[in-house]
Formats: structure tokens, C-alpha cells, sequence
């Protein structure tokens, strides 16, 4: 704890919309203005390039799980040293909007991570969060950031009971607090009100031809209680396949998975499928 209190800044914004506070290492603040600099010669190109082209450039940062769960209240934290599957996802999908939007600063920055992680884009308490994936990708479709486009390229509407955090309570530990708690039910409610649109497994590489680079792929489960495990973004390769770029827990680290994404998931036990949704 006295390390982060060395290394932690903590930014209070006034603007309406944006976080109270943001917890952002020293180092990661530099290198959000290096990836800017970095990125800004991908201005102009097409989305989906753009989403690998950044996702790319965060390949060998390590993987690192729970990078949010800092403090005993809820922060917009910013960590681009190390990700896990969904802050990788979120930070590719927020400097891809920097880009788009002609935005250089890291105010503009924290307010697309703000938008795309939290519930209709405010941060309003631990609960406020998208922790399912799911429900991230329904939120972010109603903020026109993306669409999900499973149903488009041969998806099957199935029904599942959504109740991992609340069955799980003591892998949360902001759960213990019971308004928390009360809440993530309401959103696992929320979630079992709604038919899941999944890609089932074996009837991925048929349709393959109809996801392109730069989508975002959700990895649906059969799980109990929950929707998804991991997801990543979409990457034809040199051998005119899809594959996944992802913050990997095999190799710890962010890749593009050797295998194409179709046989990558038969070696996954409990895939059922994708979700797929395209950055607009």
C-alpha cells in the first residue's frame, strides 16, 4: 500500500460527466502521452484496422487480473502497464475514440474510459460498473460505441441464468457491502429478463468470413451463472484467418493467439461460443 500511495495521482474533475477522481500511476500517465504519439499517424484509417493496429501495440504488456479493485470506494482507474481481457478491450476501444474524435488530451482520454466502463457512462459507485460482459457490450451498443452484430452473422437467441458475483459473493470483496450487493442483483435481474445471442462454437468458422478485424469478441460459457470468461478483438492474420488479440492468461500477456479463433476455443472446455460486436 505505501508503494501505490508513491506512485498513486489522483486527479478530482469537476466537469459534469466525468469521474471525481481517477487513479492513474505517474508511469501510466506517461505512457498514455506515448501511446498518443504513437498512435497518431492511424488517423483517418478505418476503424477496425485502427482497433488492432492499437491493440498491437500493447502486445507483451503483462496480464494482470483485478487491476481495479484499488481503495474502498469505486475510482476510474488507469493502468495501461497492466491489463486484464476487459481494461485491454477498453483502453483499445478508448484511444480508438481519441482518434476518431481528434482528441489529443488525457482529460478527452479519461472521459471515453469513464463512458465505456460504467453504466450509461457515469461512474456512480462499485455497482455502477459493467462487470458482465454481456450487459457491457448491450450499454455500450445503447451509447453508440458499438454494435452487436451476433445475430447478424448467424447467431441463436438461448436463455441463462445470470448470478455468478451474487452466488459468489466472497470472490467480490466490495460485496460485502450489502448496498453493493443489492445492486449487482438488480443488474443480475436486469440481465435474466434478456435472451443471450450467442455464436455457438462449432458454427464459428463457417461464419468467420463475417467478422472482421477490429471486432470485439466476447467468449460466451457454460459456466454456471455466468455469460462470459474472456474477450479480445478480432485480427485476420497473414494466413487469412480470424484470430484472437487478447490479454492472455495462458501466456500472461497481451497476443494474437497462434491457433485461428475457431480452433482456439475447441481447446477451451467450457466455450459455448462468441458474442460480436463491431466498433462503429
Amino acid at each position: 500500500m505505501k508503494q501505490w500511495s508513491l506512485l498513486l495521482i489522483i486527479v478530482f474533475i469537476l466537469q459534469l460527466g466525468f469521474a471525481q477522481n481517477i487513479i492513474c500511476p505517474i508511469q501510466d500517465r506517461e505512457a498514455f502521452s506515448a501511446r498518443m504519439e504513437a498512435i497518431s499517424p492511424l488517423e483517418g484509417a478505418a476503424i477496425g484496422d485502427n482497433m488492432v493496429a492499437i491493440g498491437k501495440m500493447f502486445m507483451g504488456t503483462p496480464y494482470v487480473a483485478k487491476t481495479l479493485e484499488i481503495g474502498a470506494t469505486e475510482s476510474l482507474v488507469i493502468n495501461l502497464r497492466q491489463l486484464d481481457c476487459t481494461t485491454f478491450v477498453e483502453n483499445v476501444l478508448a484511444f480508438n475514440l481519441m482518434l476518431l474524435q481528434h482528441k489529443t488530451d488525457f482529460e478527452s482520454f479519461t472521459h471515453f474510459m469513464e463512458t465505456i466502463r460504467y453504466k450509461n457512462g457515469k461512474l456512480d459507485g462499485y455497482a455502477s460498473r459493467l462487470h458482465y460482459f454481456s450487459e457491457w457490450i448491450a450499454n455500450n451498443e445503447k451509447k453508440g460505441l458499438i454494435r452487436n452484430i451476433t445475430s447478424e452473422i448467424g447467431g441463436v437467441e438461448t436463455n441463462k441464468e445470470i448470478n455468478f458475483m451474487s452466488t459468489h459473493r466472497d470472490l467480490y470483496p466490495f460485496l460485502k457491502n450489502e448496498d453493493n450487493f443489492r445492486k449487482i442483483q438488480a443488474s443480475e435481474k436486469f440481465l435474466n429478463h434478456k435472451s443471450l445471442c450467442i455464436l455457438p462454437q462449432d458454427q464459428i468458422e463457417a461464419n468467420e468470413h463475417l467478422i472482421r478485424s477490429g471486432d470485439i469478441i466476447a467468449l460466451t460459457t457454460s459456466i454456471n451463472g455466468l455469460d462470459i470468461t474472456h474477450t479480445g478483438i478480432a485480427s485476420r492474420e497473414a494466413d487469412g484467418r480470424i484470430h484472437l488479440l487478447h490479454a492472455s492468461t495462458g501466456s500472461m500477456e497481451v497476443e494474437v493467439s497462434q491457433l485461428p479463433l475457431s480452433d482456439y476455443l475447441k481447446g477451451i472446455k467450457s466455450n459455448t461460443g462468441i458474442m460480436v460486436a463491431r466498433p462503429l
